[in-house]
């Protein structure tokens, strides 16, 4: 069969998927989704009771607010399924995306040898197929090809790849006489079979981020009134937690998602003086960070559950590793339905798990909340040189403006930069890539965005033990400015100086038709 001629192709209809089809939406680009739906993590990676991290100001289109954006409430999964399969009605999406579409591998036919380094990065339109696309239809299980100019990868860093720890040689699930699962497993299985899993059982969860903990909330809730059927979480690494966006009465955008607050925080490319006033605050940066942790450790029982990090809060928000906390989880380990165990290495028995400190414990299922590998779904696709572009030995993807790879021509990554906002994240950079491809402005030379993104890596690594996230947290709003300066936009997008030093900026800000745009 003759391959299929398109212009751009999108890989995932998730939210960074969704977001850059509508802004290349003018190229008819084809999307592939692998399975029958949109929404990505939150449709295929989410509990009942699964709900935003963000406000819902904090988490929409800027041009499709929500219908009830002042809603302080967190807005379940299912709320942000339907705000996002909206969003795709209003702007007519759905025309471009192949559902149960699944890509399976790349070819580059490009025509011209990479010699690893190219002087200029070309065109991402250069009016010729590039990429060859081998993609398999699920329900007939057939392989059609398709030749574009452009691939966008947005097959997002969740789901699809469990991440699984090793275990010495006769200590894994297999001597387990009990259920072991993924998270990934859990979240495939409706709200009454999910409930038949860990309801009158003994269950530990192996983990103690986000899913983690409202894994174990949901099944201390299962078990109410089930005498010696509390859910134990085994705790191997500590992180931040927060219970709501207010600090001892200051609302937190105050701290961090300010222009003023920003000024704090080290950012990648920063003059002599900005520099040297980074230096000068540092004292502040360390104060900041030490009232938002008094806060915690007194809403919190974190000491008398062994749940207080050593490292700063800062190190955590400028990482993205900070979760919301269910307000019922310390409610739960106070009434014995939630245990907590730390163990930095465990691995299984006949009846259960056995700790490093020598200890063993009874269960009847083990669900481990152990994260996803996202560079594996990228690296089976990706034929080789390319392969070896898509990361640094410290983990991270290295994307210029986190969106190109200088050294992978006609493609871009959506989805892959972290931020406290993702959507918003994700939106601005398809922007910026829109308008990139429609040839409205160029890059830089192919070496000069390498050494950027090395100066930006760098950065996060001075900034955070936990560098191996692409975060930029800390100084977003400069990681904005300079995508907004690339594409001809004002960075300053607020009406006052006042406003502009010490508001929050949110993805309104960046909407096409504020005026402040050059």
């Amino acid at each position: 069969m003759a391959p299929i001629l398109s212009k751009i192709a999108i890989v995932g209809a998730g939210v960074s998927g969704v977001a850059a089809a509508k802004q290349l939406a003018h190229h008819r680009p084809v999307v592939f989704e692998s399975s029958d739906c949109i929404g990505g993590v939150w449709k295929h990676c989410s509990y009942a009771s699964t709900k935003l991290q963000s406000l819902r100001s904090d988490y929409e289109f800027a041009d499709f607010p929500w219908p009830d954006r002042d809603n302080i409430n967190f807005p379940s999964h299912l709320e942000i399924l339907e705000y996002l399969n909206s969003y795709v009605r209003h702007f007519d999406l759905l025309r471009f995306i192949r559902f149960n579409s699944k890509v399976v591998a790349l070819r580059f036919i490009g025509g011209h040898v990479i010699d690893g380094n190219p002087d200029e990065f070309g065109p991402l339109l250069p009016g010729h197929p590039v990429w060859e696309i081998s993609v398999l239809d699920t329900q007939s299980n057939t392989i059609q090809l398709y030749e574009v100019e452009m691939v966008v990868m947005c097959m997002g860093k969740y789901g699809d790849v469990p991440m699984v720890p090793e275990f010495p040689s006769g200590k894994g699930p297999e001597i387990f006489a009990g259920k072991v699962m993924h998270s990934l497993d859990y979240c495939k299985l409706g709200k009454e079979e999910a409930g038949e899993v860990v309801k009158g059982k003994r269950v530990a969860v192996i983990g103690y981020k986000k899913s983690a903990i409202d894994l174990a909330v949901e099944c201390a809730e299962a078990n109410e009134g089930e005498e010696g059927k509390a859910c134990t979480m085994v705790v191997r690494g500590l992180h931040w937690t927060v219970p709501h966006y207010w600090v001892w009465g200051l609302p937190f955008f105050l701290f961090f998602s300010t222009r003023s607050s920003q000024f704090l925080h080290e950012r990648p490319n920063q003059s002599f003086l900005k520099s040297l006033m980074c230096l000068f605050l540092s004292p502040m940066r360390h104060t900041v960070s030490k009232f938002i942790e008094s806060y915690l450790t007194w809403k919190f029982p974190l000491k008398k559950y062994g749940l207080k990090p050593e490292h700063s809060f800062i190190e955590d928000y400028a990482s993205c590793q900070m979760a919301i906390m269910p307000e019922n989880f310390f409610r739960e380990a106070d009434d014995g339905k939630i245990i907590i165990k730390r163990a930095s290495k465990w691995w299984f028995w006949n009846g259960g798990i056995e700790f490093d400190d020598g200890s063993r414990s009874e269960f009847d299922v083990v669900i481990m909340a152990t994260g996803f590998d996202g560079k594996k779904k990228l690296t089976d696709v990706f034929p080789m040189p390319f392969r070896t572009f898509l990361q640094y030995p410290s983990g991270m993807m290295p994307l210029y403006r986190g969106t190109i790879n200088p050294m992978i021509p006609n493609m871009a990554f959506v989805g892959y930069l972290e931020s406290v906002a993702n959507l918003h994240t994700s939106e601005l950079r398809s922007i910026w890539l829109a308008r990139l491809a429609d040839e409205k402005f160029k890059v830089p030379e192919t070496c000069k965005m390498v050494e950027e993104i090395k100066k930006e890596m760098e950065v996060m690594k001075r900034t955070t033990r936990f560098y191996k996230r692409h975060c930029i947290s800390t100084y977003s709003i400069n990681h904005s400015d300079q995508i907004c300066e690339e594409m001809g936009w004002n960075p300053w997008r607020k009406n006052t100086w006042f406003s502009e030093a010490f508001s929050a900026y949110g993805s309104q800000d960046y909407n096409a038709t504020n005026t402040n745009i050059k």
